[in-house]
Formats: structure tokens, C-alpha cells, sequence
């Protein structure tokens, strides 16, 4: 935290632009140490709600957007890949609007959360509704708990930020696993009565 500290203390206003730009780009601890910074002080409360929300939800949007216009593109010459691409499309097709709620928590999934959900069916309007959604949710869980709980997350937290936000992970290609099988079963099912 200190670190956080000496930072917004040598680049001031610089540090919300720099805020800004991690949580467009990715979710990680930084809007929780943002919203400590604020109880102690350093930070205004208001505008790090503010910019932890925008950038969230702006780059979410914006992956959103490069998914549905680039997409996947010729995928005759790998089917192993198009193999991935329709398992994909049919768990999210089941478990989207959940999906769109849980990738930003686990380490490393946010950076490529809204890719999937642009080659499902799901409308923009669905999907900006539920990024909106899930963007304010993580915020105020972000920037409110490092508010309101600050001190008691830093001595919890500290320095096992990285093996708490790998265990998110795993927890969450776990149940991908389990929904897939799920979602699988389903399809087999519903061949199998059309047979």
C-alpha cells in the first residue's frame, strides 16, 4: 500500500488517468487499493468510483465491439479451433448473462471476458445492459470494500493478492467445466430425441 501511496503522491492527478487505463485494460487489485488510498485520504472517493466504473465498463465495450466486428474469421482449415469456438458459443449461449457477471473477478479472464459473449447471439443492447450492470457491481465491490474495509483487507489480503486471485481462477474454469459437461449433455439429449 505504500507503494500506492507514493505513487499518487508523485503523480497526483496522473494516477487517476492511470486507473482509468488499468481497469479499461483489465480487473485486478488496483480499484481495491484505489478505494483504500481514498479512506486514508489520498485519493477522492467520488472520482475513483467514477473512473474504476468508466474504465470497466468502456473496456468491455470496447472488446465487445472488436469481437463482433472481426469475430472468427475462416475457420474450415482448423477444426480443432472451430471446435472450441462452437463449445464456447453453446456454454455461453446457457450461461452468458451469468458469464458476463463472473469473468471480471478471476485473474487474467477480464482481459478477454467480452470476446466470447461477441461471437454469441446475445444483442449489444443485452450485453451493454449487463456489462453496465456487472461494471457497477464490481465497482462498488471493489472501491466500496477497499472503503469501507480497507485496513482489514490490506492485513488479510496483502501480499497473497496473487494466490487468492489464482484460487478465483481455478474456481471459475472449474465451473466452466462442469457447466460445459452440462450444456453438452443437453445437446446430446436433444440430438438424440430428434434422431
Amino acid at each position: 500500500m505504500d507503494t500506492i501511496l507514493t505513487i499518487i503522491k508523485d503523480y497526483g492527478w496522473l494516477s487517476y488517468l492511470i486507473l482509468f487505463a488499468y481497469c479499461a485494460l483489465k480487473s485486478g487489485s488496483l480499484p481495491l487499493f484505489a478505494g483504500i488510498a481514498a479512506q486514508l485520504g489520498a485519493l477522492n472517493i467520488f472520482v475513483v468510483a467514477t473512473l474504476v466504473f468508466l474504465g470497466g465498463y468502456l473496456g468491455d465495450e470496447l472488446r465487445f465491439y472488436i469481437g463482433r466486428k472481426y469475430g472468427v474469421q475462416d475457420l474450415s482449415s482448423r477444426p480443432w479451433y472451430q471446435r472450441s469456438v462452437s463449445a464456447a458459443k453453446r456454454l455461453l449461449a446457457h450461461y452468458g448473462k451469468a458469464y458476463i457477471f463472473l469473468y471480471r473477478y478471476p485473474k487474467g479472464m477480464r482481459t478477454i471476458g467480452a470476446l466470447p459473449v461477441a461471437l454469441t447471439n446475445m444483442t449489444w443492447t443485452t450485453f451493454t445492459l449487463l456489462n453496465f450492470t456487472s461494471a457497477l457491481l464490481w465497482t462498488f465491490a471493489m472501491v466500496g470494500g477497499g472503503y469501507m474495509f480497507g485496513s482489514a483487507i490490506e492485513r488479510l489480503v496483502g501480499e497473497h493478492w496473487g494466490v487468492f486471485s489464482v484460487c478465483l481462477l481455478l474456481v471459475f474454469i472449474f465451473v466452466s467445466y462442469i457447466a460445459l459437461k452440462q450444456v453438452n449433455k443437453k445437446v446430446a439429449k436433444a440430438t438424440d430425441e430428434l434422431i
